[in-house]
């Protein structure tokens, strides 16, 4: 025992108990780096699909990508392969039109809408299903961190490089446990709750040597969240991460400068541009605690980073699409998969050490609380791109978490929380100068969103006490 790494003793034991997971042995485990290759891939599983395609993705795009996906799986219903297809409404809502959709039910496969808003029911819209999933025929699964849009894979002919992303392919066991969660994703949609609970699918045999637990995180269930903290205090050697959207909270930044101040290797690799700007500054808002405790960041050069990725002391690994913040953690349906297995875990090293090569690294000034870039290799260059809304949430709580520690004076307020505090401030004077010129304007919206929730509110109680009579009975 004494030789057993604290991680593979952590998967063996506790796992399940802290992440909500389900592990299983036996795995085959491939890993896919980025859109051209793992698009290709996921269209040839579905060309060759026999039985079953079940894909569920927060965005699927209405581009020369999502066609291709959309012809795809007409293709395979030509071929009497039942396919069902879920995606979330606001990952949706501005990139996909209804005939889109249309053409896909009028083909036999079966679509479903996450949460679309409901008038008895406002807040319901900051739960969003953020999970990237593919199963097919019930012997092959793929989750990342990946969307379907044009975004993951760039444009050659313009020289534009594809987002940089990461997912994996499984085959064995585990395959039935993504099946699950998607199944649970399915009845969630149509307000059924959970399969039954005797409920299986059909397991797959062996494949390969890998250990593989499937976190489906739910709304509120925090799985994973407990997870990495439990990771970041039981590491012994190294734990080197990527986050497309890193606003941690305080308890996760000290568990990580906790374990760097212990002696582990702790790296960050985040965005050096992203396509959310608050949430990226509000990231940077991060660094001087990090590296005080000598946490090593690094911000990538590239188009953008939008990879979800963990390895730790060579042995264990994490891919989904849950990104470290508290959007994913607490409100949305995400999917990741953990895989302890060494050689993969010594693959996903030699891609980090790789992405590194392209990055940039922040350090402290000596004997200043100023940051300063240090370039890990010349001449790369950043590319800005368009900033769209899907990262709205975690930004606002980030941005909500800084005003209160400036207004609380709880905690002091970093320099390189400047412009998060210069956004909140823009804000609430934008809302004053509205209150004072047009009062009207901010009395009849505060009206009408109390009315939508004074009704939903009624509604919910309505349905609550309707059930109740009928229990009785």
């Amino acid at each position: 025992m004494d030789n057993i790494d604290p991680l593979e003793a952590l998967d063996s034991r506790a796992f399940s108990r802290v992440a909500d997971a389900q592990r299983s042995s036996g795995n085959h485990v491939r890993i896919l780096r980025d859109g051209p290759e793992t698009f290709a891939v996921w269209l040839q599983a579905i060309d060759r699909a026999s039985a079953t395609v079940h894909l569920e993705n927060y965005i699927i795009q209405e581009d020369e990508i999502g066609a291709a996906f959309c012809a795809a799986l007409i293709n395979a219903r030509k071929r009497g392969v039942a396919c069902k297809l879920i995606y979330d409404w606001l990952g949706c809502v501005a990139r996909t039109s209804r005939r889109f959709w249309n053409q896909l039910s009028d083909a036999g496969v079966e679509v479903r809408q996450y949460n679309p808003p409901r008038f008895a029911n406002p807040l319901r819209l900051i739960s969003r299903d953020h999970r990237k999933v593919l199963c097919v025929d019930g012997t092959v699964a793929f989750t990342g961190g990946l969307c379907i849009g044009h975004d993951w894979v760039g444009n050659p002919a313009r020289g534009v490089p594809p987002w940089r992303d990461t997912a994996v392919e499984i085959h064995g066991p585990a395959v039935a446990d993504v099946e699950a969660a998607f199944w649970d994703s399915w009845e969630a949609v149509r307000g059924l709750g959970p399969p039954p609970s005797g409920w299986q699918p059909e397991i797959a045999l062996p494949a390969g040597d890998s250990d593989v637990s499937v976190i489906a995180g739910r709304p509120e269930a925090m799985g994973l969240y407990r997870l990495e903290q439990l990771v970041a205090e039981v590491v012994e050697r190294s734990l080197w991460l990527t986050d497309g959207y890193f606003v941690a909270t305080t308890g996760y930044v000290r568990a990580l400068g906790g374990a760097a101040r212990a002696g582990v290797d702790v790296r960050l690799l985040v965005p050096g541009s992203s396509n959310w700007p608050l949430v990226g500054a509000l990231s940077k808002s991060a660094y001087r605690p990090l590296l005080q405790a000598g946490v090593r960041v690094f911000e990538w050069n590239g188009p953008m980073l939008h990879a979800k990725t963990a390895v730790a002391d060579g042995c264990w690994t994490r891919i989904g699409s849950s990104n470290s913040n508290l959007a994913s953690w607490v409100s949305n349906r995400e999917l990741d998969v953990t895989i302890m297995d060494r050689e993969l875990a010594g693959q996903m090293e030699k891609i980090y050490l790789a992405d590194l090569q392209g990055s940039t690294e922040i350090v402290l000034r000596k004997g200043r609380g100023e940051t300063k870039t240090v370039p890990v290799s010349p001449g790369h260059q950043v590319s800005l791109v368009r900033p769209k809304a899907g990262r709205l949430l975690s930004g606002m709580i980030g941005l909500g978490s800084t005003l209160v520690a400036l207004l609380s004076q709880r905690r002091h307020v970093q320099p390189t929380e400047a412009l998060v505090i210069w956004t909140g401030g823009a804000v609430l004077v934008f809302l004053a100068l509205i209150a004072f010129f047009f009062p009207h304007v901010i009395a009849w919206t505060i009206a009408l969103i109390a009315l939508w929730s004074g009704i939903g509110l009624f509604m919910k109680a309505w349905r609550l006490w309707s059930s109740a009579g009928t229990t009785d009975k």
